[in-house]
């Protein structure tokens, strides 16, 4: 469906307090709205926090592995360079650079959806399925708060944890993305504030443990504004920790220099349940292409980014989280 036509769902489902799910493509062309049974039907399944839209039964657990076959470090270089140039003439402080990775395994989709472990999982039919750490937004009673993740180590690395929080690079990326969101949420929230900043989540994966880092910004959304929560959410799309900061500038530095097109990755997808809103970036994503899986990813790229350490990054976020 068309944006507007998603927009009314929401705002529509917020208004009567009826439960809606929905997704939003990366450049806002593509979204899917309705209610969960609507969803199933479709074959779209969710579980957002334990929230779902199918009934618990047990599945056969699987032992997923994923066979990379990563692009060469030439290809990514290129694209590398012109987000650097882009950042040195001064056209942007921080770029969110991705790219498809083939991947495969003998899992099917539902299979890694059923068995992966993630506060958001999703099937969108048999396009493809995400397992995605990071929150979008979350709304409760008159409270409205975001959750910016940037910054990803491998836990084993000696020192992780004050490894990437005493990181100027990572400092500066992570801080970059916060102020962006503080003022996105600004457009729409009073007595907007960080309420906790640069904290650290664990994820295993099947191959090893990875530290992440995200922030909590917090304010408070009047009644008027939340009738109208579909404009809001499209407001502040795409989100910032995927794209970059100044936005609208950085957007265009992405066209550039990226080789594939996003789709639902780095999107958005959220679920409304009739009282709380609970949302998420689409991150962590396996897509189907014609019969053929890739896997996406992608990191943030500053003036201190190495393109290597980048590149390294960017494959090691291929992974499928596991208990």
């Amino acid at each position: 469906m068309q944006k507007n036509e998603a927009i009314q769902k929401i705002n529509k489902a917020f208004c009567k307090r009826e439960a809606l799910f929905f997704a939003i493509s990366f450049d806002m062309n593509h979204c899917w709205a309705g209610t969960p049974e609507e969803a199933r039907q479709n074959g779209i399944l969710f579980d957002f926090n334990n929230k779902k839209n199918y009934p618990d039964h047990v599945h056969e657990k699987v032992d997923i592995q994923l066979q990379k076959y990563p692009a060469g470090f030439a290809g990514y270089k290129k694209s590398f360079n012109t987000v650097i140039s882009n950042i040195n003439r001064g056209n942007s402080y921080l770029v969110n650079l991705t790219a498809s990775t083939p991947v495969e395994t003998e899992t099917t989709l539902p299979g890694i959806f059923h068995n992966a472990n993630a506060k958001y999982r999703l099937l969108f039919k048999n396009d493809f399925v995400v397992f995605s750490p990071e929150t979008f937004i979350r709304i409760a009673g008159n409270e409205i708060s975001t959750y910016p993740m940037k910054g990803t180590i491998d836990a084993s690395l000696p020192n992780a944890s004050n490894t990437i929080l005493n990181s100027h690079k990572e400092m500066a990326e992570h801080a970059t993305i916060v102020d962006l969101l503080r003022n996105d949420l600004s457009r729409h929230a009073t007595n907007v504030s960080v309420e906790r900043f640069r904290y650290i989540d664990t994820i295993h994966s099947n191959h090893k443990k990875l530290l992440q880092v995200s922030s909590q910004i917090c304010g408070h959304i009047e009644d008027e504004q939340l009738k109208s929560i579909g404009n809001v959410i499209f407001d502040m799309l795409p989100a910032g920790s995927i794209s970059g900061a100044p936005k609208k500038e950085t957007l265009k530095i992405i066209e550039q220099a990226e080789t594939h097109r996003r789709g639902y990755y780095t999107g958005i997808a959220g679920y409304y349940d009739g009282h709380t809103l609970d949302s998420c970036v689409l991150i962590r994503f396996i897509e189907n292409q014609n019969g053929k899986l890739v896997y996406k990813s992608g990191g943030g790229i500053t003036s201190q980014s190495n393109a290597t350490d980048e590149y390294n990054e960017l494959i090691d976020k291929i992974y499928v989280p596991d208990s």
